[in-house]
């Protein structure tokens, strides 16, 4: 597929009137939406902003590359846009950039797409491909320039990446990649490519992109080279290094560092690399993130046994009779139905599916059979033969860390068996001593932490009046002030902990707060439209939609290109929602679904309007405080 497919003229922008890397990132994806290129505008900003966070877009030599694959792009594409004065874009050299190239991947982009997109990354490296771009008169000359450029290969990219025969040239290696594996990875591969050439270094590269290992490093390259740059913000396989010399760096350090590296390899600066085993093993636990990481992956894989059987609880109450007692003339089969699939089956798995998930991201696959046993335990056993509620949510973490950590000190104790016996290692070794362990570990401590559990929920179910105002406050806060971050998360686990509680104002809580921000915004942008641009107040539309759905990353955009002001607004809001649903004594058994569940609040018709009444007032005050701290904006979009 030729570059031309993906960049058309209706997605070319020859004067951008964008003069900060935000609006740069608004104009561009909003003229890839006019250009029918994408089905969710503010969720692709989001995901480019994603990229972003991970390492700047910007490479140098007045080139920015922001990329994302995401599912709201609709058909891959790229947008390009042209600042003649320039602009900061965070750029790896610290200049301005003038040429934007905006890549957007779908999240089904086959191997034709990604190779299309990655070769343009490759073009920017040309000097002079750069300055045909910039002196371009016209959207069609921009065209002709790449098309030139394409038709100037003659051969594939993988051809000028052998290693020359001259057997007494050092020989060196390189392995490029990062996150998204569209840009930075192709554009490493090639200015490490170029400037080997340059200066007669034998070279060969591995991309790690997205459509695939490319240019394959085999044992013989490895066995015979001198030394290994590893140019990666993202896992590549490095096992297959141990005993070489590698120099490990980031990405954008091989595209703006070049010399630097290749001059390091050629005299043997480079540590000697000493791969350890026992992180193989211990991968998912030890490089994959730390605690919140191992909690959010035993938290995203819960939501669904919490999300359904949270709702169909919910729904079971919905007609106000007896579901649990045969005997009652209130009696209904199929409520009774609903509350046995809902609390018997998916809220009693909530617990064990927490832990297991947890202790899986620690200790991979090993670690998941005693994750679920030790979270098992944390819900059924206080005592050797006593059955309660246990220590609920709380054992139910512990159980998680501790089967992780437990299995990675069983997979070390184990590390040492001959070769002959690796294939009982995870059939018969680990499961046996890791249950074992954790699960003896959990039946003694869990009664101690059921008092705890049991304190704590008391002391919750025991707050009233303004002590209950002021934890709504706060929960609320926590539920704007990073906008789906690790504080978001951890008010809204919280209100997934009190369900398991049975206390149901929590949940309500954070739910209402978390619909307020996007809403707020979504209101601010259409009273106080001098305050926004036209992508802010497109953007508007959105959010209301996506505030609604309990969706509270819907503020993102708005908070990246205004934190100061959107930010406070923001939290305002959201903390005054979570005091008026505390102080209404509202309840809420569905722990997800935002305005499609407010029917299932607790208390009847005067409760779900008393709810509504506290949501609105929220995103109102938001909606005032920011339009009250923006400032108009410059020119009338």
């Amino acid at each position: 597929m030729k570059i031309t497919q993906l960049l058309t003229e209706e997605t070319i922008i020859l004067n951008l009137s964008a003069t900060t890397k935000q609006q740069v990132l608004e104009e561009l994806a909003s003229q890839l939406e006019r250009a029918g290129k994408l089905a969710d505008r503010t969720a692709f900003i989001s995901a480019i902003l994603e990229r972003e966070s991970q390492s700047t877009t910007g490479i140098g030599d007045g080139i920015a590359i922001p990329h994302a694959k995401s599912a709201a792009v609709k058909s891959p594409a790229i947008a390009f846009g042209r600042s003649s004065e320039g602009l900061d874009f965070e750029s790896l050299d610290g200049q301005p950039a003038n040429l934007f190239f905006m890549i957007a991947a779908s999240e089904g982009a086959n191997d034709d797409h990604l190779e299309a997109l990655s070769r343009l990354a490759t073009f920017l490296m040309d000097d002079k491909f750069r300055t045909n771009i910039l002196a371009a008169q016209s959207k069609q000359e921009v065209l002709e320039v790449i098309s030139a450029k394409e038709a100037s290969l003659e051969e594939p990219e993988e051809a000028a990446e052998n290693i020359p025969a001259d057997s007494t040239q050092k020989k060196i290696l390189a392995v490029t990649a990062c996150p998204t594996g569209i840009a930075h990875t192709y554009m490493a591969a090639e200015k490490l490519n170029e400037r080997a050439k340059e200066l007669g270094i034998a070279l060969k590269v591995e991309t790690n992109g997205s459509s695939g290992v490319k240019n394959r490093l085999t044992d013989e390259d490895i066995a015979g080279a001198d030394a290994i740059i590893v140019a990666a913000d993202t896992k590549v396989e490095m096992s297959r290094f141990n005993g070489k010399p590698v120099i490990q760096t980031g990405v954008g350090k091989a595209i703006y560092e070049t010399d630097t590296l290749l001059n390091r390899a050629v005299t043997g600066d480079a540590p000697t690399y000493k791969h350890d085993k026992s992180k193989d093993e211990a991968d998912a636990g030890e490089t994959k993130g730390g605690f919140y990481k191992h909690l959010m992956n035993g938290v995203s894989n819960m939501l669904p046994f919490v999300v359904g059987g949270g709702i169909l609880i919910a729904i079971s109450f919905f007609w106000g009779i007896n579901a649990s007692n045969p005997d009652s003339p209130e009696y209904n089969e199929f409520a009774a139905m609903l509350n046995t699939i809902g609390g018997g089956n998916a809220f009693f798995l909530m617990v064990p599916v927490l832990a297991g998930f947890i202790a899986m991201s620690i200790a991979d696959r090993p670690g998941f059979a005693p994750g679920m046993i030790g979270g098992l335990i944390a819900i059924t056993v206080t005592g050797v033969e006593e059955a309660s509620g246990g220590s609920g949510f709380l054992g139910g973490l512990i159980a998680g860390f501790l089967a992780g950590y437990v299995t990675l000190l069983v997979k070390k104790v184990f590390a040492g068996l001959p070769n002959s016996l690796e294939g009982l290692k995870p059939v018969l070794f680990y499961p046996v001593f890791a249950i074992a362990i954790t699960g003896i570990i959990m039946m003694l401590v869990n009664p101690q932490l059921t008092k705890v559990y049991t304190a704590i929920s008391a002391f919750l179910e025991s707050l009233g009046g303004t002590n209950l105002v002021l934890v709504g406050l706060l929960l609320g806060g926590m539920m704007a002030i990073d906008m789906g971050g690790p504080i978001n998360k951890a008010a809204y686990t919280f209100g997934i902990a009190m369900l398991d509680a049975q206390n149901f104002n929590f949940m309500a809580t954070v739910m209402a707060a978390g619909m307020v921000p996007p809403l707020g915004m979504a209101i601010a942008t259409t009273l106080f439209k001098n305050k926004f641009t036209k992508p802010e107040r497109e953007a508007g539309k959105t959010a209301y939609v996506l505030g609604a759905c309990f969706i509270t990353e819907g503020v993102i955009p708005f908070a990246a290109a205004d934190p100061a002001r959107v930010i406070p607004a923001s939290v305002a809001g959201a903390a005054v929602t979570g005091a008026l649903v505390m102080l209404f004594d509202i309840g809420l058994r569905a722990p997800h679904g935002g305005v499609f569940v407010i029917g299932l609040v607790d208390g009847g018709v005067a409760s779900i309007l008393m709810y509504v009444l506290a949501i609105l007032i929220g995103a109102v005050v938001t909606a005032i405080v920011a339009g009250a701290l923006k400032k108009r904006v410059a020119v009338a979009a």
